[in-house]
């Protein structure tokens, strides 16, 4: 086969699913997904005030397992692995020697010697190498379970009443970031409380024969209670508002924890060395020294929506005459469905990144458009 000739992206357990109820679809890090089914706002809207159903089996699945599990992770990873327990999660990156992140990642503890990686989709091949490459000399195994799940979640506030009318497991007692073994609507899964929209919810990581039978069940049980079908479109804008960051936006292997504003996730006080130990206590000492430029949140005053990548600018030129200097950049910028105005997060000059300044703008294809700077998350839900 030539390399010329295009791959065809993958697709999820739900495809035909998605098709059937109209779903807009898009090539996603190498998978077909859905972008929405109708209107993404209105999706947004749904899971902000009632429930939404995502397909994320994109995400990709790798178990770690065996007597030295938890030493491999806790070398092959920058966080405390170890100390997770038995039913628990941690969010936690994987770096390069040079400090630099290879990607972001949630780690369950499933068992006293076996653990799940959820990696992002675009990343999950460069997470399963570097794993196993850094498994050398540990008494463990690295499995890719890509094919193994299909991952659906549901959020929202009216997630735990529809959850709960399909499980017999104690989602009262799941707190944030804790997943269990158990059957929802009779399909044995893993629950984990956890998400990537700022709501209260779930996902299940399920076998891909059992995902329709799981997404049917759970719309019938959501429909009292307004639960719509999402699609990354939206997820989007979800976590952007709950200052979520994005690989490809937020993070890059160009920046080191610590200069996106995460070096708490970063435990030195683990025991033994870990990769990029000592490239990222040297990126700690410089953040301390010299802040790096530093991640804020973005609301507009106009109406003009701001992209990543475009230059954010301060001095006289904003919104009128006058010089103006390049002081940061948008890493993701939408229109907000919550907020009702364009919001962006950007990387900025620390002089420039306090709440509450103004004089800032961002260069929109010339256009100097004022924004206001605000603390990050733009959303944050009533607990």
């Amino acid at each position: 086969m030539s390399s010329n000739t295009p791959v065809e992206p993958r697709r999820t357990a739900l495809d035909a699913l998605h098709r059937s109820l109209g779903a807009t679809m898009t090539d996603f890090a190498g998978w077909d997904m859905p972008l929405r089914y109708g209107s993404e706002r209105d999706e947004h809207l749904a899971v902000r005030s009632r429930a939404g159903l995502f397909d994320l089996s994109h995400m990709g699945e790798i178990t770690v397992s065996g007597p030295q599990a938890a030493a491999l992770l806790d070398f092959a990873l920058v966080g405390n692995i170890g100390g997770v327990k038995t039913g628990r999660a941690r969010y936690t990156m994987i770096c390069r020697a040079d400090g630099g992140i290879l990607d972001d990642l949630i780690v369950y503890r499933l068992a006293d010697t076996e653990y799940l990686i959820v990696a992002n989709a675009s990343n999950a091949q460069v997470v399963l190498d570097a794993v196993v490459e850094r498994a050398e000399g540990f008494d463990a195994e690295v499995r890719d379970d890509r094919d193994a799940y299909a991952l659906i979640a549901v959020q929202g506030p009216e997630s735990p009443g529809i959850l709960k009318s399909l499980t017999d497991a104690d989602l009262d007692g799941l707190k944030y970031y804790a997943g269990l073994p158990g059957t929802v609507a009779g399909v044995p899964a893993l629950i984990a409380r956890t998400g990537y929209t700022g709501e209260d919810g779930f996902e299940l990581f399920v076998a891909p024969a059992d995902a329709a039978k799981l997404w049917q069940a759970l719309t019938d049980a959501g429909a009292p209670a307004g639960l719509v079908p999402c699609g990354l479109s939206c997820r989007d804008t979800l976590r952007l508002e709950a200052g979520m960051p994005l690989y490809g936006n937020e993070l890059s292997t160009s920046l080191t924890p610590f200069d996106a504003g995460l070096g708490r996730v970063v435990k030195f006080e683990k025991e033994g060395d870990f990769v990029g130990r000592e490239a990222l206590s040297e990126a700690a000492a410089r953040a301390e020294s010299h802040p790096p430029r530093v991640l804020v949140g973005l609301v507009a005053e106009g109406r003009r929506v701001p992209r990543a990548g475009y230059p954010v600018v301060a001095g006289g030129g904003v919104g009128g005459g006058g010089g103006v200097e390049v002081v940061g950049e948008v890493t993701s910028g939408a229109p907000s469905p919550t907020l009702g105005r364009p919001i962006a997060m950007a990387y900025v000059d620390a002089a420039h990144s306090a709440p509450g300044t103004t004089g800032v703008g961002v260069d929109i294809r010339g256009s100097h458009e004022p924004y206001e700077v605000v603390a990050l998350p733009f959303y944050k839900r009533q607990r």
